[in-house]
C-alpha cells in the first residue's frame, strides 16, 4: 500500500504533466506546420507571378522570348527555371532556349504541382515545377528543392516535416518519397494549403515528450518524487498506527468485542454458587476469542483498560440484570481493576451504573486489585476507596502473595477480601514450603479480619484442605470454568435451589 500510495502522485503528476506537454507540442506542431505552409505558398507566389508574366508569351518562337525567360529567373529569388509549352510540348527553357520535350499534365497535381525527384540537368535532386496554362499553351517555372529542404529544417528543426504534393513527399532529408508520409508519432499534424495544391505534415518522435519533461521540468519531477516519498512515508505511518495494538484494542471497543466471561466462586460448606468472577474476554471478527494475557497487559500499559472495563462492566450488568432472580442476595461479582482505575473519580459512577441495575443488596460488587501498575497511596485513590466502600462496594487483592505491593496494600488501603494465587493452591498435598506460606497467608486474613478467596481450585483434595483450613470462598476448574453469559445463566439456573425465573426468560435458559 506505500508503494502504490507513493506512486500515484508521481504517476498523477506525470500523467497531467505528460497531457500538458502533448499540448504544448500539438500547438507548436501546429503552429510550425503553418509557418512552413505559409513560406511553402510565398516560394509558390513567386513561381506562380513569372509564371504569369511569361503566360502571353506562350507559343511565340522561342529566340525573342529566351531573353525575357531568364530575366525571371534573375528577379525571382526563388525561380530557378522558366519554360514555355504548347500542344504539350516545351519548347523553350530559360536554361537551353530551343528545347523539345512531352509536357504530361497528369504529372501535375491539379494540373499545377509537380514534384519532382530531379530532372536532366539534376537528377536525383527535388524539383517542385509550377505549371500554369492556357488553353494548348502555357508557362512552367520551378524552384530548387533545397528552398524547400531549408524551410523544413530551418523552421522546424527539432520536428518532423514533409511537404506533399500528390502522390509524392518532401522529407528533411532532402530526397523525394512515393506514397504517403508515416504520421508521427506524437502530436501529428497535417496542413493544407487554401491556395495551392499542397499539404504540410508535422509532429515530434516517440521520445520527444520524454526529453521535454527531464529539460524543461526537472524541478516539478523533484517535487513529484518529494511528494511521492512523503506520502508513501505517512501511508506508511498510518498503517503502521491503524494496525498498532493501541488502534486495534480502540476498534475492538467501539465495535463492542470485549465480552464478559464468568467463573463461579462458591462458598465454604455447601458450595454454593455465592459470586462470580467477571473476566474480559476479546471476541475477534476474524481471530475468535483471544486469550487475555494477550490483550489485557498492553491495555493497561496504554491506558485504554479504563475505558475497557466501564464497557465490561456496563456489559455484565446489562447481561444479569434481567435474570436477577437467579442471584442470591449479596451475590458477588468481582471485577478487576488496575491502577489507571485509581487516578481520578470515575470508577465511582462506573460502578453507581453497575449497581443501578440490581435491586438493593441483591449485588456485591468486588473490586480486586491486580499489582501490574503499582498503586500509590495518593488523596485521590485514598479518597476513592473511602467512598466505594461508603457505597457498599469491597475490595479485594488478587494474587495475593505474589506481588511486591500486597503487605503494603494491606497496610495503606481499607481492603476486604485476599484471593490467594493458584500457585500456593497448587502445591496443596505437594511443596511443603509453599504449603506452610499458604496456612500463613490464611492466618494471616483471619487475624487482620478479612475474608479470603482461593484461586485455581481443580482438585477435591485441594477443596477439602482450603474448607479445613476455614477458607471462605472458593474458585477454579472444579467448580466451574470461565463462561460467557447464557452459559452461566443456564448453570446457575440449573443450581439446587435456584430462584424461580421471570416470564419471558430466554428457552435456553428455560431449559437449562
Amino acid at each position: 500500500m506505500p508503494w502504490v500510495v507513493g506512486i500515484l502522485p508521481v504517476a498523477c503528476g506525470l500523467t497531467v504533466m505528460h497531457w500538458q506537454i502533448e499540448r504544448e507540442l500539438r500547438a507548436s506542431s501546429q503552429a510550425t506546420t503553418r509557418q512552413v505552409v505559409e513560406h511553402v505558398e510565398h516560394i509558390l507566389d513567386n513561381l506562380a507571378n513569372a509564371a504569369q508574366v511569361l503566360l502571353p508569351l506562350a507559343g511565340s518562337p522561342c529566340e525573342p522570348v529566351q531573353l525575357t525567360l531568364r530575366s525571371q529567373v534573375t528577379r525571382n529569388a526563388f525561380v530557378r527555371s522558366t519554360n514555355l509549352f504548347r500542344d504539350n510540348t516545351l519548347y523553350c527553357s530559360s536554361l537551353f532556349g530551343d528545347f523539345d520535350e512531352p509536357v504530361d499534365v497528369n504529372d501535375y497535381t491539379d494540373g499545377h504541382l509537380w514534384l519532382m525527384d530531379g530532372n536532366s540537368v539534376t537528377p536525383g535532386h527535388p524539383l517542385l515545377v509550377y505549371r500554369l496554362s492556357d488553353g494548348a499553351r502555357g508557362a512552367i517555372s520551378t524552384v530548387d528543392g533545397d528552398h524547400l529542404v531549408t524551410a523544413l529544417r530551418l523552421i522546424g528543426p527539432n520536428e518532423q516535416l514533409q511537404l506533399r504534393v500528390g502522390n509524392a513527399w518532401l522529407g528533411q532529408d532532402g530526397k523525394v518519397h512515393a506514397g504517403a508520409p508515416a504520421p508521427a508519432a506524437t502530436a501529428d499534424v497535417t496542413l493544407g494549403s487554401t491556395r495551392y495544391p499542397f499539404s504540410v505534415h508535422g509532429g515530434y518522435a516517440a521520445d520527444k515528450p520524454a526529453q521535454l519533461l527531464r529539460s524543461q521540468y526537472p524541478a516539478l519531477l523533484s517535487l513529484l518524487l518529494v511528494l511521492g516519498v512523503v506520502a508513501a512515508g505517512v501511508c506508511r505511518w498510518q498503517i503502521r498506527r491503524a494496525s498498532s495494538p493501541s488502534a486495534e484494542l480502540q476498534r475492538a471497543l467501539e465495535a463492542d468485542e470485549f465480552l464478559p466471561y464468568f467463573q463461579p466462586v462458591v462458598r465454604k460448606g455447601d458450595y454454593r454458587w455465592a459470586g462470580a468472577e467477571v473476566l474480559m474476554r476479546w471476541n475477534h471478527p476474524r481471530e475468535g476469542l483471544v486469550r487475555p494475557d494477550l490483550f489485557i497487559p498492553y491495555a493497561e500499559h496504554s491506558g485504554q483498560i479504563v475505558a475497557m472495563t466501564r464497557a465490561l462492566m456496563l456489559h455484565t450488568a446489562q447481561s444479569l440484570a434481567p435474570y436477577t432472580a437467579l442471584l442470591e442476595d449479596g451475590f458477588h461479582i468481582g471485577v478487576n481493576i488496575t491502577a489507571d482505575h485509581c487516578r481520578d473519580l470515575t470508577l465511582l459512577d462506573d460502578c453507581q451504573t453497575f449497581l443501578q441495575h440490581f435491586p438493593p443488596g441483591r449485588v456485591r460488587l468486588t473490586l480486586e486489585l491486580t499489582e501490574r501498575k503499582l498503586i500509590e497511596p495518593t488523596p485521590i485513590a485514598l479518597e476513592l476507596f473511602e467512598k466505594l466502600h461508603a457505597m457498599g462496594v469491597m475490595i479485594a487483592l488478587d494474587d495475593f502473595g505474589t506481588g511486591q505491593s500486597s503487605l503494603n496494600y494491606l497496610r495503606q488501603f481499607k481492603v476486604d477480601y485476599l484471593k490467594i494465587d493458584q500457585s500456593f493452591v497448587a502445591m496443596i498435598g505437594g511443596d511443603a514450603l509453599s504449603q506452610h506460606i499458604l496456612d500463613s497467608i490464611i492466618e494471616l486474613s483471619a487475624k487482620l479480619g478479612l475474608g479470603i478467596v482461593a484461586e485455581g481450585v481443580e482438585t477435591e483434595v485441594q477443596r477439602d484442605y482450603l474448607a479445613q483450613h476455614g477458607v471462605d470462598f472458593q474458585q477454579g476448574y472444579l467448580f466451574g470454568r470461565p463462561m460467557p453469559a447464557d452459559a452461566f445463566l443456564q448453570a446457575l439456573a440449573a443450581q439446587p435451589g435456584a430462584a424461580r425465573l421471570p416470564q419471558g426468560a430466554p428457552p435456553e435458559i428455560m431449559r437449562g
